[in-house]
């Protein structure tokens, strides 16, 4: 079954159980403002967030134009790649994961930013209301639920 999956949702895959090992929670393909989406969004035990972009080859990795725009809506910006990709080509403003589909190993760790207190309230809300409305999704995938 995971041999059918495209290789980008099982390095987030990876990611999200890596993350689940430091204690983090996290949603694949959040959008934490309109206009982007990241494939992975964690939050930390102590409220902090972290955005990983996984890129399954250096194609993907150089057709992807709006990573930038990410690194203010978090606290760390990683990349996810396996254990193939060409490391050296990742730019240095992010940390690096090695993933696969059954879990992920830092590498580097991403530069530490901070989230003004009023982003990380407004993105920790809008974090758990999505987080939510997708259990409750699968809960009741027949339920209309407004966006």
């Amino acid at each position: 079954m995971l041999e059918k999956l495209p290789p980008g949702v099982l390095l987030a895959r990876g990611v999200a159980r890596a993350l689940a090992g430091h204690g983090f929670v996290s949603i694949e393909e959040f959008a934490p403002t309109q206009g982007l989406r990241v494939d992975v969004m964690g939050l930390g035990p102590k409220g902090e967030f972290w955005v990983i972009e996984c890129k399954s080859g250096r194609a993907d990795f150089r057709a992807d134009n709006k990573w930038h725009h990410y690194l203010p809506w978090c606290d760390r910006f990683f990349w996810a790649v396996d254990s193939d990709f060409p490391q050296d080509v990742l730019p240095e403003e992010g940390g690096i994961f090695v993933a696969d589909a059954y879990d992920a190993e830092i590498l580097r760790m991403a530069p530490q930013t901070s989230l003004a207190p009023a982003r990380r309230k407004v993105l920790t809300r809008k974090f758990a209301t999505h987080a939510a409305r997708r259990l409750h999704a699968l809960r009741d995938p027949e339920a209309r639920l407004s966006v």
